[in-house]
Formats: structure tokens, C-alpha cells, sequence
């Protein structure tokens, strides 16, 4: 619900489509019911996510250095 709330707050998507895929996700019971968004909702979805560089994230190797982390 964090990066939908993201996408709300960049204007990626409208407050009405915010609130419906919103609704949608909590209602889901499982992974596969979120999958059964309706089309228009999932393009909305996918065109913030592109907007956003979400699929590039994803696809990017980890970093295995641990750059600036501090273990204790």
C-alpha cells in the first residue's frame, strides 16, 4: 500500500483510481486476487510504475558490497 500511496502523492494516479485499487487489495484474500484487478486499474498501476522506474528496480542485480552498512 506504500508505493500506491507514493504514486497518489506523485499525481501518477488520481485520487479516485488510488482509492479503488486501494479497496481492491485490502478486500484480496490472496496474491492471485490482487491479480484480478480490473484492466483498467492494472494500466494505471503499470503506468505509474513506469513512471516511476519500479520494473528497473526489480531488474537491478543487488549490491553485494553492503556499501555504508554498519552490521552489529
Amino acid at each position: 500500500m506504500k508505493t500506491i500511496d507514493e504514486m497518489l502523492h506523485l499525481a501518477l494516479l488520481s485520487p479516485d483510481e488510488h482509492q479503488q485499487i486501494s479497496t481492491w487489495i485490502a478486500q484480496a484474500e490472496s496474491p492471485d486476487e490482487i491479480l484480478k484487478m480490473p484492466p483498467l486499474l492494472w494500466r494505471a498501476v503499470e503506468r505509474a510504475s513506469a513512471v516511476m522506474g519500479i520494473d528497473e528496480d526489480l531488474m537491478r542485480p543487488p549490491a553485494l558490497d553492503g556499501g555504508d552498512m554498519v552490521c552489529s
